[in-house]
């Protein structure tokens, strides 16, 4: 893990704390940890589905086939 420095509302941080055993978390640090991870996959997510969307839409552009891309999209949702 790496250390950073962050500035915080002390109103959240308050927040934080007080949620944190009601989450089952030992604290409010990894309670941030996980606030930050479900953001980021949800973004990551977001991101790498338009992109896919984006790839597709260039390859029928190109002339490739519903069924090739069908196919390919199979092959690596499946491995």
């Amino acid at each position: 893990m790496t250390s950073i420095t962050i500035r915080i509302p002390e109103d959240v941080v308050d927040d934080l704390k007080r949620l944190a055993p009601l989450l089952g978390f030992s604290g409010y640090q990894p309670l941030i940890r996980a606030y930050i991870g479900q953001g980021l996959r949800a973004d990551l997510e977001r991101f790498e589905s338009e992109t896919v969307t984006a790839l597709i839409a260039s390859l029928k552009r190109h002339g490739v086939s519903d069924a090739v891309i069908e196919t390919a999209l199979g092959e690596i949702t499946h491995s």
